[in-house]
């Protein structure tokens, strides 16, 4: 499967790290599955962001950073996704843990607790930090998700578990990353995700690299989605592939 999704699309978020580590010879397969200008964005293990609370874990991620070693050349991104309870008081913590991160990494952060986005001297402290490191600042734009009515379960289980915050649209280093939670109409998201069509166009003609991952609430449409938001984005120089489906020699209609 995931050779089939590297011939359309050009990045994944690799949400299994989040959980468990792979085996080598499982990163090395996925490091071939895919062409050479494919980028996989893996997260940080929750082990050391949710469980050690980011402390004591200079041993432990730095093993974590040998088992992917082998997967570098083709990494654009490690994401560190914080719990809800990481707040501002952490921001120490936060430094300290990223400062065992290889540089030539890109890292992206994203933060859960509203601490972050009170637009006050935490937000800034933050962003500061940030933009003087030249790491992300993940967006989450889930207002798509919030804004139908929890009436399936696959909708009910996404408003449990994705979080419920402030969109605040800032490019703190070169790749910006955006992950969008579509709601189920897909022709609805077009008015939620007008606005992120300029900001990309603006952003990629600075030269910058965005990285922008869709969701719906049980991930079948998301293909789709993000295939209908790279049409409406009108760019030449970014095209999808054909979805297997398209691939497939259609059958002559007759009456």
């Amino acid at each position: 499967m995931l050779q089939e999704y590297g011939q359309i699309f050009n990045s994944v978020e690799g949400n299994t790290s989040f959980y468990a580590d792979p085996k080598p010879n499982t990163i090395e397969k996925w490091r071939n599955d895919v062409p050479e200008h494919f980028r996989f964005t893996f997260k940080i293990p929750k082990r050391f962001s949710h469980e050690m609370a980011l402390q004591n874990c200079q041993q432990g991620i730095s093993h974590w950073l040998q088992l992917f070693e082998p997967i570098f050349d083709k990494l654009g991104m490690v994401m560190l996704q914080l719990p809800k309870a990481c707040g501002p008081e952490h921001l120490p913590k936060i430094i300290d843990f990223c400062s065992l991160l290889p540089k030539e990494l890109q890292l992206g952060i994203e933060v859960r607790h509203l601490g972050f986005f009170d637009k006050s001297d935490n937000e800034r402290r933050f962003n500061q930090f940030l933009m003087a490191n030249s790491y992300n600042r993940i967006m989450m734009d889930t207002r798509p998700l919030f804004s139908e009515p929890a009436n399936t379960q696959a909708i009910i289980d996404a408003q449990q578990k994705k979080p419920r915050v402030p969109l605040h649209v800032i490019a703190t280093s070169n790749s910006p990353m955006i992950r969008y939670v579509g709601c189920s109409d897909l022709e609805a998201n077009r008015a939620f995700y007008r606005p992120w069509l300029a900001k990309i166009n603006h952003w990629l003609d600075e030269g910058k690299t965005p990285y922008v991952f869709f969701h719906t609430a049980d991930n079948y449409d998301a293909p789709i989605l993000a295939k209908q938001f790279i049409n409406d984005l009108q760019r030449k120089d970014i095209t999808l592939g054909l979805f297997p489906a398209e691939q497939q020699p259609q059958q002559n209609s007759f009456l």
